[in-house]
């Protein structure tokens, strides 16, 4: 069986944990799904596909939906990785 790389420490796939993220950020907006559809140019299906896990959004999703929610994607990748107990390592360019 092949190894899963995309769990977390707490056994959270990193789709389940952006669709909690993107859940969070969008209820916190007071946007329904619809609206958020609407707002980033996706339908309502695709929105809750994404709140559930069930769909992984390309880079392209994430930038639409970022502005969408008046979030830095940056950000709403920093808290998919916090909500994964998972910390990209910082690179330092400083010695370059």
């Amino acid at each position: 069986m092949k190894e899963s790389h995309t769990q977390g420490i707490e056994g959270n796939s990193l789709e389940k944990a952006f669709g909690l993220v993107l859940r969070r950020l969008r209820q916190g907006r007071g946007l329904s799904q619809e609206a958020l559809g609407f707002e980033s140019g996706y339908h309502r299906t695709y929105i809750s596909l994404l709140e559930r896990g069930r769909k992984s959004p390309s880079l392209q999703t994430l930038f639409n939906l970022s502005r969408a929610l008046k979030i830095d994607p940056a950000e709403l990748i920093r808290q998919v990785a916090d909500q994964t107990h998972e910390r990209p390592q910082r690179i330092d360019h400083a010695g370059e």
